[in-house]
């Protein structure tokens, strides 16, 4: 009724739309969802396949950093946790998801080391 004659020509041109047509519709779409798999998706799926071997290769004597920042050395692996001598004879359990990063078994010698 209040319908201008612009308004009801694309509407029945809609509804007569070719599949070529819909397929060139819903292309930019279907492009931003790819898109979207290779540029954020995938690399965050590599990310944590790499951070699970590297939890999975943990061994006595490792130094690793953890999501805080603290620095310790692994003395006890278990499961899902670890054990950590952050000082001397200072030990704490930490969940083995938090390690960001194993440095290795050995890390050179501090700047300001007295050592002759």
């Amino acid at each position: 009724m209040f319908a201008t004659p612009a308004f009801a020509q694309t509407a029945a041109g809609a509804a007569s739309a070719g599949p070529q047509e819909m397929l060139i519709q819903f292309l930019p779409l279907i492009l931003l969802v790819v898109l979207f798999y290779f540029l954020m998706i995938r690399p965050q799926q590599k990310r944590a396949k790499q951070h699970q071997q590297m939890l999975g290769s943990l061994k006595r004597g490792d130094v690793v950093v953890l999501n805080s920042g603290m620095i310790g050395k692994v003395v006890r692996v278990e499961d899902k946790e670890v054990g950590l001598e952050i000082a001397t004879n200072v030990t704490v359990k930490v969940i083995k998801g938090m390690i960001a990063e194993v440095r290795g078994r050995t890390d050179p010698a501090p700047a300001n080391d007295a050592k002759v």
